[in-house]
């Protein structure tokens, strides 16, 4: 990854893009799976993940509470909010690890048969910000290969947790086969970056219209809180996009808006989206092909 940073964008001089059916804004929405690659002591990890509805760390024994609150995404929350974006037709991209699959195979399966999008979200739910070039490079290649093996198809898109490091692009450009990655956070619309010569998609993940929030800084307590939230970024990009195309994302994780007190959040703000005009939901995949396909590198930057 290019370690020198871009502060300039596009300053408002966007490509003259629509998204399919015409539409100005293209809303993404991402179900993070990884239940079963948080780190634990049981797997053989190095240490417990210390954040889930509490933020502690359990040093020296299994954390067996931990544990307990990532099965729920796996065994209730995946149902709840997968069914729940079909019942409004709402195309979804997976943003899974590789290890959660392997003790989940039945959602890779269940993603197979909807025809839910996998992004690789890596090997374990880590940071690579400070990973050995060797051991990222065989990481990238399990992960990919996990996935080709329980989904059936290769993953196309690629998203770290946290922080990616200086040599992640450069190691995805190098395995082949992926069309973008999402470990950036600062714009609203795609954008190529340069990595070994050649034009790179990049396609922004974002924060603040995530469920993350109900546990990161608590700013959301109620589903309202979430839905009122992402209803007003939607609004604003929906307006701006009558003038130049724009992206959202809308990032969600099985236990957080799975849970039965948050999920109406989830409802409102689909409810709304459906109900107007000029939207493409679609998922990461779809959004990266349509801009590939449209966008010349430089088009407008």
């Amino acid at each position: 990854m290019n370690s020198a940073r871009d502060f300039s964008g596009y300053r408002w001089n966007y490509p003259s893009l629509r998204w399919p059916g015409g539409a100005g804004l293209a809303v993404s929405f991402v179900l993070n799976i990884e239940e079963g690659a948080e780190l634990a002591l049981s797997a053989g990890d190095e240490r417990n993940e210390s954040r889930h509805e509490v933020n502690h760390e359990v040093v020296g024994a299994p954390d067996l509470c931990m544990e307990s609150q990532f099965e729920y995404g796996a065994r209730v929350g995946y149902w709840r909010v997968t069914r729940l974006l079909m019942a409004h037709g709402i195309p979804l991209t997976l943003n899974a690890c590789a290890r959660a699959l392997e003790a989940t195979p039945w959602v890779a399966g269940d993603a197979s048969a909807q025809g839910f999008e996998i992004c690789c979200h890596g090997w374990r739910w880590e940071s690579h910000a400070g990973m050995a070039e060797d051991e990222e490079r065989a990481r990238i290649a399990r992960s990919a290969e996990g996935i080709r093996r329980l989904h059936g198809r290769a993953p196309v898109g690629w998203h770290t947790k946290s922080s990616a490091s200086v040599n992640t692009r450069r190691l995805l450009v190098e395995h082949g086969g992926f069309l973008y990655d999402s470990d950036a956070y600062n714009d609203d619309l795609p954008y190529y970056v340069p990595v070994a010569g050649k034009p790179h998609l990049v396609l922004p993940y974002a924060f603040d219209t995530n469920d993350m929030r109900f546990f990161d800084s608590f700013a959301y307590v109620r589903g309202d809180d979430f839905a009122d939230y992402a209803i007003d970024a939607f609004e604003c990009l929906l307006r701006e996009s009558e003038d130049a195309p724009r992206m959202m994302s809308v990032g969600l994780h099985t236990r957080i808006i799975g849970r039965p007190g948050r999920i109406q959040g989830l409802a409102k703000l689909l409810a709304h989206i459906r109900q107007r005009e000029g939207v493409w939901c679609a998922t990461r995949e779809q959004i990266a092909r349509h801009w590939l396909a449209n966008v010349e590198p430089g088009a407008a930057r």
